[in-house]
């Protein structure tokens, strides 16, 4: 292996970006270091392109959090330079973010016709499709935006209709392979285009490869998405006497064509559960993607008047979403159906990393009710949708780019992906692994990475964008970790007494057998400091609460060794 060094963020004085006439620039707003919110802008002579818009969703330590969205003010401060959007593909993780976006932005979004029919069904929910125009384009199209010539060409991924695109402009072309993978037997036929890749790279020349770097560290190749259609016919032939049920990824429509095809060959009929289900369904339907009877389909609530053997329901859940159908199933909260010895179920998916905990937790509850459950870990129910190294290479063999950056990835995806460039024959000086925030700018021969050209900051979703920040997060943790402790203390202004009782309030600091005692000595000892401050003829309330705050943390740290939240409440009368 070669052994020489990335460039890693070279240092550049921190501002705003300066740019030169001519100059060709990505600046990167999410989707390097972490798995999700992908968004990228490439701006040539003032003018902005957006490639993708996506949201990532919360880790274990976002109590509260919904998802999280890339900072998009730099996109808000210069929404009349922009001249559209590219959606990839419609997963959340690379177009969740539009309906955000588009408050503020009123720009076209390009992509494909299923892509754009998917994300239409949620703009039109938000009330935002008047803020857009949506331009159907297809493979091997070539379209005008703005500065740009963009030419789409389709890869495979775990959803239909997924690009890779080339962005040429007077500096150079750039290609930006969207997530990917080279599936030479895919479900619907349309292969990733490795022939019009090489063409390109040959009458073009590559200035940038920006390419997905999600299955880097695994060897090889990734296996085709028709190799699961063997197994999915094993499990249904194993398990004839029993209902089937079904999870996996709502988008992932080319599973459920194998799925379905796998339950009519037994002549059962089909249930769908889950709204995003539904929908996807339905609009596979419309596009002649998905093709069966009616007769074959019945209502979920239905199920229960069929034997096991004659049903196969599938869900949405697989991640272990706590109110997902899935979810409310293992713990028998499910109001249209229950699972016992009769049941197989299989969650036909790849555990996100994130959501072991939530996983784990319906395979158990599921389980427990007598469940047979098959996923990944004891069955091949699942391949992934992006490229191997194997693929990696092929692609940077076949596009020679001057220069590389890895994306969509963990730092360490990433890392490993510039590692197979170097091996590939790249030099060193250029390839670069590069943050969000971070900006990388070419002119005709050379090129540079300014750092936190734009925020990297999480916007977070809590209900509604925008209040969120981490300092609230912290907060939340550490109510998480040692509770919460409210004391109120009424104070007569005029000859500085307490009036009545300290009053402590606690939510999960200590047992409640064990409350009052605690309590008692928290609220002598705060009033023993409030009085020593009144009696000095301290009459400031925040002052005070300070001097609250402080005495009833070195009461609780003392008594019980942990440290909660302390809000003080100073009433003046």
């Amino acid at each position: 292996m070669n052994t020489r060094m990335i460039k890693l963020r070279p240092e550049k004085k921190q501002g705003t970006i300066s740019k030169s006439s001519g100059e060709l620039s990505v600046t990167f707003l999410g989707g390097l270091n972490k798995i999700g919110r992908n968004c990228m802008v490439l701006e040539y002579h003032e003018r902005l392109l957006i490639i993708d818009c996506g949201i990532m969703f919360p880790e274990a330590d976002m109590p509260g959090i919904d998802y999280i969205l890339p900072d998009l003010n730099y996109l808000y401060d210069r929404k009349d330079q922009i001249d559209g959007i590219v959606i990839t593909h419609a997963h959340e993780d690379h177009a969740g973010g539009l309906q955000f976006l588009l408050r503020e932005v009123e720009v076209p979004i390009y992509s494909s016709r299923l892509s754009l029919a998917l994300l239409s069904r949620r703009l039109d929910e938000a009330g935002l499709l008047s803020k857009t125009s949506l331009v159907e384009v297809n493979d091997g199209e070539i379209h005008q935006i703005g500065k740009f010539e963009v030419e789409f060409l389709p890869v495979t991924h775990s959803v239909p209709h997924a690009f890779a695109a080339s962005y040429s402009c007077d500096t150079g072309t750039i290609f930006h392979t969207g997530d990917f993978k080279i599936d030479h037997s895919p479900i619907d036929g349309r292969r990733t285009d490795l022939a019009r890749i090489g063409e390109i790279a040959s009458t073009k020349e590559i200035l940038l490869l920006l390419s997905d770097s999600t299955g880097a560290e695994r060897p090889g190749t990734t296996g085709s998405e028709s190799t699961v259609r063997t197994s999915i016919e094993r499990i249904f032939r194993e398990n004839q006497d029993k209902r089937i049920v079904v999870s996996t990824f709502a988008s992932h429509i080319h599973r459920m064509i194998q799925i379905i095809d796998a339950a009519l060959e037994q002549n059962r009929k089909l249930a769908f559960l889950g709204r995003s289900i539904k929908t996807n369904i339905t609009i596979a339907r419309e596009f002649g993607i998905l093709d069966f009877d009616d007769k074959c389909l019945i209502d979920i609530e239905e199920v229960q008047d069929y034997s096991p053997e004659e049903i196969c329901v599938i869900c949405t859940g697989s991640q272990g979403e706590p109110l997902s159908a899935l979810s409310l199933i293992s713990s028998g909260q499910s109001k249209y159906l229950s699972v016992d010895e009769n049941d197989c179920v299989v969650l036909s998916s790849h555990t996100i990393p994130g959501n072991e905990t939530g996983v784990n937790r319906i395979i158990n509850g599921l389980m427990r009710r007598g469940a047979h459950v098959i996923h990944d870990e004891n069955a091949p129910v699942h391949v992934s949708g992006h490229a191997s190294a194997d693929e990696l290479l092929t692609i940077l063999s076949l596009t020679k780019p001057k220069y590389f950056v890895p994306v969509h990835g963990e730092h360490r995806h990433m890392k490993a992906h510039g590692d197979l460039a170097l091996a590939s024959g790249m030099p060193s000086e250029n390839v670069f692994i590069c943050h969000d925030g971070d900006s990388i700018i070419f002119d005709r021969e050379s090129a540079r990475v300014e750092n936190d050209v734009a925020s990297s900051s999480y916007l977070y979703v809590d209900g509604n964008v925008g209040g969120i920040t981490n300092a609230l997060l912290r907060d939340r943790r550490e109510i998480g970790s040692d509770g919460l402790i409210v004391i109120v203390v009424t104070v007569d202004y005029q000859d500085g007494s307490i009036v009545g009782g300290v009053e402590v309030v606690t939510r999960g600091w200590i047992p409640r057998a064990d409350a009052d005692d605690y309590k008692t000595i928290t609220a002598d000892t705060v009033r023993a400091a409030v009085e020593n401050a009144l009696d000095a003829g301290e009459r400031d309330v925040e002052a005070l609460k300070a001097i609250v705050r402080k005495a009833a943390g070195t009461s609780t740290s003392d008594t019980t060794g942990r440290r909660p939240i302390v809000l003080p409440l100073v009433i003046e009368v």
